[in-house]
């Protein structure tokens, strides 16, 4: 696990970026009084009373059925057209741009201020010479049919590995196969596919002591991008097998079940278990979801680990690391995969009034996050649906969830892209010490 490392003496630099985004506050708000005059709370209330009912309407829109529904659905697309619609009645609108504009660079200028307090160690990259016998389980289907068109498995086979095909109308064990590539000499797996064929061979790879290759194949690629590996050309991946360095990352495990990503429970869950779910995805979602969230379907879990303890949630999620969580569009994205814990958030939305509460953190009642080294969801049921890396299982309650530090031995190209940084929360006291050239203690 690494340590962030804070420089108390800022750099000029840092000090100009943090006068800088007070100076761009200061203006967005003097461009308000000024040009929208007395105006300027009126729009203040329009503005926040519209991102209020478009909430609510977007949470009945969710919970309910029929005319409520679609009447619903109609209030959260015509709310924001009002709101412009008066703008630019009043000749608003430029103000407002304008204003936006201001506090965006701000902003900018603030993160970038922020970014040189705190540094991570690098994460700890060590030599790693070819491989001799490398196998690769590729999934012609994966991502959209990405292994034919970046023509995977001839680059692959150039470089001097074994490749086998998940096609044909039988289903194949991947591990059974990961192993019995094991059996026959390999000195390392790889896979392009989904995150849920890659926990399955990483699975195996980590049994074994044996690096494991990504290729970013799949459609949504969660994996790999927290590798930082390249997602625009999945044939990059493959440099690993000639030019590559070896990272250690951590392993989530889910009632027995590998995982790379995450272990879902609850609402989500449920929905990819019905039948239906593949031919129509988004019809059976809103059909379902309604009897969910009311609790009216689907059984009643509750989550238990050193930081999170919460009872009836509709929704859990357990990674294999904590996700970015300054803001709920943050979920997706992990800084690092090496930290030895699992990340933990729970959503308990039962109202439109929460429902709203989760637009601002420091009122996020609905929404309980935190980390640990285990998780145990329980539930009013014997077993539950899980979602397991995208995959659809059922495990019998208690659901135990926990972390293997450092289990997997992962060969990453040398010159790859790298990881995307994560973003600094506000921090205006440090931010205003910046600006004044003031020193702080650690």
């Amino acid at each position: 696990m690494t340590t962030p490392v804070r420089t108390d003496r800022p750099s000029s630099k840092q000090s100009w970026l943090a006068r800088a985004a007070f100076a761009a506050l200061v203006l967005a708000v003097v461009v308000l009084l000024i040009f929208a005059g007395l105006k300027t709370l009126t729009m203040l209330i329009l503005g926040i009373g519209g991102v209020v009912v478009c909430v609510v309407a977007v949470y009945w829109f969710l919970t309910t059925r029929g005319f409520l529904r679609w009447i619903s659905l109609a209030v959260a697309v015509l709310t924001p057209i009002v709101v412009l619609a008066f703008l630019i009645r009043e000749r608003l609108l430029w103000v407002v741009l304008l204003s936006i504009g201001l506090f965006v660079i701000a902003g900018i200028c603030a993160r970038a201020a922020l970014e040189g307090e705190e540094k991570e160690l690098p994460v700890v990259e060590r030599p790693a010479p070819p491989p001799a016998k490398p196998f690769f389980v590729m999934n012609p289907n994966s991502g959209g049919g990405k292994v034919e068109k970046f023509d995977l498995k001839r680059k692959a086979e150039e470089r001097g590995a074994t490749v086998v095909l998940l096609e044909g109308p039988e289903k194949i064990d991947v591990t059974a196969l990961a192993r019995q590539a094991v059996a026959d000499g390999a000195d390392l797996l790889g896979v392009a596919g989904g995150d849920g064929t890659q926990a399955l061979v990483a699975a195996v790879a980590a049994e074994h002591d044996l690096p494991f290759l990504v290729v970013s194949a799949g459609t949504r690629n969660h994996f790999a991008a927290d590798l930082g590996l390249d997602l625009d050309d999945p044939s990059r991946c493959l440099d690993a097998l000639v030019d590559g360095v070896e990272v250690t990352v951590d392993l989530g495990n889910v009632g027995g079940r590998t995982f790379v990503n995450n272990a879902s429970f609850g609402a989500y869950a449920e929905v990819v278990q019905s039948p239906e779910y593949r031919d129509a995805k988004t019809s059976t979602f809103l059909q379902k979801l309604p009897d969910l969230l009311a609790g009216r379907a689907g059984a009643v879990l509750t989550a238990r680990s050193p930081s999170v303890s919460a009872v009836g949630p509709q929704a859990v999620l357990v990674s294999n690391g904590p996700y970015e969580m300054n803001d709920l569009a943050g979920l997706g994205h992990r800084p690092r995969l090496d930290r030895g814990t699992l990340g933990i958030v729970a959503i308990s939305v039962g109202s439109a009034r929460q429902a709203v509460g989760l637009l601002h953190r420091a009122h996020q009642r609905g929404l309980a996050q935190g980390t640990g080294f285990e998780v145990i969801i329980d539930a009013d049921t014997d077993e539950i649906p899980v979602g397991v890396d995208g995959e659809a299982l059922v495990m019998p309650t208690p659901v135990r969830c926990t972390v293997s530090p450092q289990a997997l031995r992962v060969r990453v190209p040398r010159d790859r892209p790298g990881v995307r940084r994560p973003r600094h929360a506000w921090d205006l006291v440090r931010l205003r010490e910046l600006a004044k050239f003031t020193k702080s203690g650690a």
